[in-house]
């Protein structure tokens, strides 16, 4: 499986953007794709997750409510949208694959990350 991250950018404070895992490989549809990041000095911490067969969702609490994964089929992309953005969402996001979806928190269960893409929130 690959993944490639994009459409990070610079936003300010409340506004939106949409970020794109892109997968390919035979085997992408088995797993569950989830978003991570890592702020400045920080760990990274989980995000959000979907899983391809069913399209569960997963939120962190500190992004439920303001961001939104999803499936593009046609395009073979999971998508975040992200929402009403936080100074503190600034970071550097990445997008992973995991089986089973039970993991789908827990970073070092990945199998597979993308490069991060960056996504910057100014006041």
């Amino acid at each position: 499986v690959q993944l490639q991250a994009s459409g990070g950018g610079l936003v300010q404070a409340g506004g939106s953007l949409r970020l794109s895992c892109a997968a390919s490989g035979r085997t992408f549809r088995s797993y569950t794709i989830g978003w991570f990041r890592q702020g400045p000095g920080m760990e990274r911490v989980f995000v959000a997750a979907i899983d391809w067969r069913d399209s569960s969702t997963l939120y962190s609490s500190s992004v439920k409510g303001r961001f939104t994964i999803s499936i593009d089929n046609a395009k073979n992309t999971v998508d975040l949208l992200m929402n009403s953005l936080k100074l503190e969402d600034t970071a550097v996001y990445y997008c992973g694959a995991v089986s089973p979806y039970r993991y789908a928190r827990i970073q070092n269960k990945y199998n597979f990350w993308g490069q991060g893409t960056q996504v910057t929130v100014s006041s």
